[in-house]
């Protein structure tokens, strides 16, 4: 064992090592979307190996500074960041990451699509990726709640693939009172009667604790218009751009950038809205409703990060496991190890055929090919499978980090960064109780519950009398009778335990109708 050195793990090509990304794609994707999908998620897999991951590890190395004056004190608060953050934004726009969903070349299979576009890219991005679902959510909120001239302004940058054009969005929700209970928001809106670029109805003034993608082009934001009554109810979603076009913030001051547990890359910033000319979106009072929309596509982006992220962990540790030799043996060949990743791999494949299960649905909502029903369970299953998928997430990078032994938890490796950047994922877009209880709003206000129960009776895993499927089903029915009688705070405390529940009750019928 003298002058021995461990060889860390390697990544291939990570289209073509991903035998369930495959699988699915040739059973699902109709043959004409095959013939242009598949050799373009080849090519993305390669560089999710090569050059993107040169790219990550710079910009990981070289997090954004915000600069607040120039050397002479004039207020500039510029945020610098890397040539490899910068280059990641240009592998975006040219493979059509947001783009190719709205391209919709291939009906509701364009979702299935870019969303596999988007798995591929997003663990070797830096979390890129979360500039990316801002930039989606603001592109279908434009699309159907602004006007033509608006839309003729920016909807062609979101969806360029030319990185010279393409733009990226900010979501500013989250303020000092919270995140998700948006209903303290203290940004005020004064009508705005100087010209403006994008026909700007207000000034916004306020504070905004938390803003992804603070280098973006453009963001949209909640505030309250004069006049407008307390609560969520008085809320409504504009538009803003952050430069004018002498490349100056427009009066937006940035305090600080977020020193986070993980996502390092992502410039994050608390910032002061200080007159912002803004355009308002989809009518006054309205901003809960229409920001659903954003949340819809934001929380299906989670998702597939957390899939995507799972599956870069467990590529890292099957490679390893194939070449670090402990006790004797390869660790693959451990028993225990083996069935360890096994395991892990199954948890995989359930959040993987979830996310594409509710990929599917959002393309049949986009082109008009969904039934009542179906629309109802992408109401309830989105916040379900955001809060499935990043436990999962969670869950498997900490079990990665921990068959790395003492190598995982030094940070040069960069294999602390996969359980850092894990914890992410049930946080952004709503913690697992928020998005439990969403579950519970979606059950009393659009009547989910029994739609969900009608698609279990008839889903193929019922149908056939699968053994783990009717188990689990029977349990799920054990607790919704001890429910029925049950005051709503029952309902509330047992939410999380019948989000979990349900997501196993999907996964189980989605691993046998797909074969994955």
């Amino acid at each position: 064992m003298k002058n021995f050195y461990q060889d860390g793990p390697s990544l291939t090509n990570t289209y073509r090592a991903d035998e369930t990304l495959q699988k699915f794609l040739k059973k699902v994707l109709p043959p004409e979307a095959q013939k242009e999908a598949l050799p373009h998620l080849d090519h993305l897999g390669e560089r999710a190996s090569t050059d993107m991951l040169q790219w990550a590890q710079e910009a990981e190395s070289q997090p954004p500074q915000h600069i607040p004056f120039d050397p002479w004190g004039r207020r500039i608060d510029d945020i610098k960041t890397s040539n490899g953050w910068k280059q990641l934004e240009k592998v975006a726009a040219e493979e059509g990451i947001v783009a190719t969903a709205y391209e919709r070349k291939f009906g509701a299979f364009s979702r299935v699509y870019q969303m596999s576009l988007l798995y591929l890219y997003s663990p070797s991005s830096a979390i890129f990726s979360c500039p990316l679902a801002m930039t989606d959510g603001a592109a279908r909120a434009l699309e159907l709640y602004a006007g033509n001239d608006l839309k003729e302004r920016a909807m062609p940058h979101l969806l360029s693939k030319d990185p010279k054009h393409f733009w990226t969005a900010g979501q500013w929700m989250t303020e000092r009172t919270g995140g998700s209970d948006v209903s303290g928001t203290s940004t005020d809106a004064h009508p705005f009667r100087e010209s403006s670029p994008f026909s700007a109805t207000h000034s916004l003034h306020g504070t905004k604790w938390f803003t992804s993608a603070t280098t973006s082009q453009m963001a949209l934001t909640l505030a309250r218009p004069d006049g407008a009554p307390a609560g969520s109810r008085g809320l409504s979603l504009f538009y803003l751009e952050l430069r004018n076009n002498q490349g100056q913030l427009n009066n937006i001051q940035i305090h600080r950038l977020k020193d986070k547990l993980g996502t390092k890359a992502l410039p994050t910033a608390e910032l002061s809205l200080q007159g912002t000319p803004a355009r308002i979106i989809g009518g006054e009072g309205e901003g809960i409703k229409r920001i659903a929309s954003v949340l819809n596509i934001t929380r299906i982006y989670n998702s597939i990060c957390a899939t995507g992220h799972m599956r870069r962990a467990l590529d890292l540790a099957t490679d390893y496991s194939k070449k670090r030799k402990a006790f004797g043996k390869i660790l693959m060949d451990h028993p225990l190890h083996r069935e360890t990743l096994k395991s892990l791999e199954e948890d995989f494949r359930r959040a993987f055929a979830f996310c594409m299960f509710v990929s599917h649905l959002l393309g049949q909502e986009e082109v008009g090919e969904i039934s009542a029903s179906q629309r109802v369970l992408l109401r309830v299953l989105t916040p379900i499978l955001k809060l499935y998928t990043a436990k999962k997430a969670i869950n498997i990078s900490s079990e990665v980090v921990e068959m790395f032994g003492g190598a995982g938890y030094i940070e040069d490796t960069g294999l602390p960064r996969l359980l850092r950047d894990a914890q992410v994922f049930s946080i952004w877009e709503g913690t697992t109780n928020v998005l439990s209880l969403d579950m519970l709003r979606a059950f009393e206000k659009e009547q989910a519950l029994p739609v969900l129960l009608e698609y279990f009776k008839t889903c193929p895993a019922m149908k056939d009398s699968v053994s783990s499927f009717i188990d689990k089903w029977t349990a799920l029915q054990k607790v919704l009778g001890q429910l029925a009688k049950g005051t709503p705070e029952d309902w509330e405390s047992n939410a999380r335990r019948l989000a979990f529940m349900v997501a196993d009750l999907m996964t189980e019928n989605l691993l046998y109708e797909y074969s994955l």
